[in-house]
C-alpha cells in the first residue's frame, strides 16, 4: 500500500500532501478493526513509514507527520459523521462497495472540509483527487471529485467555504 514520496521527492510545499497520504494510508490499514486505535498506535505506523522510506528528520517531515495526526484526529473525533456525510453524497453507490482506499481518502478529505477553517474546500478536493490518482486510478479521482463536490457545494460544509 505504501506509495509515499521518498525525502529526495518532496518540497516544503507537499507537507501537507504527505500528511494526508499518511492519515489515509494509517485509516486504510486499520479498516478491520472495530475503533480506530489511539495515539501510539499512529505513532508506531510514522515510525514505520519512515524507516521504510528512509525519510529524514527534516522540517518538511516533521509538519507532514503533524499534520496526519491532526487529520487522523479529526477523522476519529467524527467518523461517524464524516461517513454519514458521505454515504448522503455518493449517490447511486453504496458507502460499503466503496474501496478502503476511496473511502479513506473521502475521510481526510472531509474531515479537513470540516475541520480546517485555514484550508479552502478546493483544495481539500484537488488534493483528494490527486492523491486517488496516485493511489486508486483515474476513475476514482473522477468519482471522487464528484462526491466531494457536492459536499462542498451542501449546507454541510459552510456553504463551500
Amino acid at each position: 500500500m505504501h506509495n509515499t514520496p521518498a525525502a529526495d521527492e518532496m518540497t516544503p510545499a507537499h507537507s501537507k500532501r504527505l500528511g494526508r497520504e499518511l492519515a489515509m494510508e494509517f485509516l486504510f490499514a486499520c479498516e478491520s478493526k472495530k475503533e480506530l486505535p489511539g495515539a501510539a498506535e499512529f505513532d508506531i505506523f510514522l515510525e514505520s513509514v519512515k524507516e521504510e522510506f528512509a525519510l529524514d528528520d527534516s522540517r518538511t517531515t516533521r509538519r507532514a507527520r503533524n499534520y496526519a495526526v491532526r487529520l487522523y484526529e479529526a477523522v476519529a473525533c467524527e467518523q461517524e459523521k464524516i461517513d454519514r456525510i458521505i454515504a448522503d453524497h455518493c449517490r447511486n453507490w453504496d458507502f460499503d462497495r466503496l474501496s478502503g482506499v476511496d473511502r479513506n481518502i473521502m475521510r481526510v478529505a472531509v474531515a479537513e472540509m470540516l475541520a480546517f477553517d485555514e484550508v479552502p474546500a478546493v483544495v481539500s478536493i484537488d488534493e483528494a483527487v490527486g492523491i486517488a490518482r496516485d493511489f486508486s486510478g483515474a476513475e476514482s479521482g473522477n468519482f471522487i471529485n464528484g462526491v466531494l463536490n457536492s459536499i462542498k457545494n451542501s449546507e454541510t460544509v459552510n456553504n463551500g467555504r
